[in-house]
C-alpha cells in the first residue's frame, strides 16, 4: 500500500496579524501533505520562511511565551518619517533564529513577493538573503519603514499580489493550496483562551492602544475632527484590508488553487499582534475542516 503523501505547493497569503493563522494551518497541512514548495506575500512571506527554515516551532514558542514588556522591548519607533516602526529589534531576534542562510539554500522552492514602490511593479525574490526577502516582503506602508534592496525600493507584496500564486505555476506538485488572510466569515469559530494567554493578550492591547493614542495626537493636532468610533490605526488597517480583497478579486480570477483555505477577514484586526494563540488555534480548526470537506 502506497502511504506517500501528496506533494504540495503553499500559497501562503498577507493579512497582518491574521497570518499568524499560517502557523496552525502549517501543522495541519504537514499531517497529510508534504510541503516542497512555499510562495508567500508579508505574513505569508514571514510565516513560509520560517517553515522552510525549519525555524516555526521555536518561533511559536517564543511568540506564545512573550509578555507584555517583551512585546513593547521590540517595538523601535523610527526616526526617518518613511515609517512608524523600523523593525530592527524584531529582525534582529529573527536573525539570530534562522541566521544568514540564502534562499537557493533552502531545502524547499521558496518565494517571498513584494512591491517595488518606484517602479510600481511586483517582485518575486527568489535567492539571496532570506532575511532581506523576509523584511522587503513585510514592510507594511507608512508602518514599517521600506526595504531598499539592489537598488530597489521594496514594501509590503500584499499591496499588488496579496495571494501570490502565479509563482507556483511552474512547480511540478500533485496539489496547489492557498491560505487566504481575507476571506468572507461563513460561520462564527469560538476559540477558547488559557488563562496565561488571555492576561498576556489584555495587557498587550492595552499598551498598544496608549501608543496608538499617543501616535494620533502627534500625527492628527486637531482630535476632535478625528472620527471617535475607529482609530487611526483601525482605519489604517480595514484600508488594507479592502484594498487586498479588490486586488485578490482580479489576482484569483487569472490563477486558482486547487484547494482554498480561508481564513475570515473579521477574525481579529489587522494590526493585533497580541492574539497569537488564538489565530494559531483558528487556524488549525478551519484546516481540519477544509481539508475533511475535500476528503469527503
Amino acid at each position: 500500500m502506497n502511504t506517500a503523501k501528496q506533494k504540495i505547493s503553499l500559497v501562503l497569503g498577507s493579512g497582518g496579524a491574521r497570518g499568524y493563522a499560517h502557523i496552525g494551518v502549517i501543522e495541519e497541512l504537514e499531517k497529510t501533505y508534504e510541503i516542497v514548495s512555499i510562495s508567500g506575500s508579508s505574513m505569508g512571506a514571514f510565516v513560509g520562511a520560517l517553515y522552510a527554515c525549519g525555524k516555526l516551532q521555536e518561533f511559536k514558542e517564543w511568540i506564545l511565551t512573550l509578555d507584555a514588556i517583551a512585546v513593547m522591548k521590540l517595538v523601535d519607533l523610527s526616526l526617518t518619517g518613511k515609517g512608524i516602526i523600523s523593525g530592527d529589534k524584531v529582525f534582529l531576534v529573527i536573525e539570530k533564529m534562522i541566521g544568514d542562510i540564502k534562499i537557493e539554500d533552502l531545502p524547499i522552492s521558496y518565494t517571498a513577493v513584494a512591491t517595488d514602490i518606484i517602479k510600481q511593479k511586483e517582485v518575486w525574490l527568489q535567492k539571496g538573503s532570506l532575511l532581506d526577502a523576509v523584511r522587503a516582503s513585510v514592510a507594511i506602508p507608512t508602518i514599517f519603514t521600506p526595504k531598499e534592496l539592489h537598488g530597489r525600493y521594496l514594501v509590503d507584496g500584499g499591496v499588488l499580489n496579496p495571494l501570490p500564486i502565479a509563482p507556483t505555476v511552474s512547480d511540478i506538485t500533485d496539489l496547489t493550496i492557498a491560505v487566504s488572510l481575507n476571506a468572507i466569515a461563513s460561520k462564527k469559530y469560538t476559540i477558547e483562551l488559557p488563562k496565561q494567554a488571555d492576561d498576556t493578550s489584555s495587557k498587550i492591547r492595552s499598551l498598544f492602544f496608549k501608543i496608538a493614542q499617543k501616535t494620533e495626537k502627534a500625527l492628527e493636532p486637531e482630535p476632535q475632527k478625528k472620527m471617535k468610533s475607529l482609530g487611526m490605526f483601525d482605519i489604517m488597517g480595514r484600508t488594507i484590508d479592502i484594498m487586498q480583497n479588490a486586488v485578490l478579486d482580479c489576482k484569483m480570477a487569472g490563477y486558482s488553487p486547487d484547494l482554498l483555505i480561508g481564513i475570515p477577514n473579521d477574525a481579529c484586526g489587522f494590526y493585533e499582534f497580541h492574539r497569537a494563540y488564538e489565530m494559531i488555534e483558528l487556524g488549525k480548526v478551519i484546516t481540519q475542516s477544509v481539508i475533511s470537506d475535500n476528503q469527503n
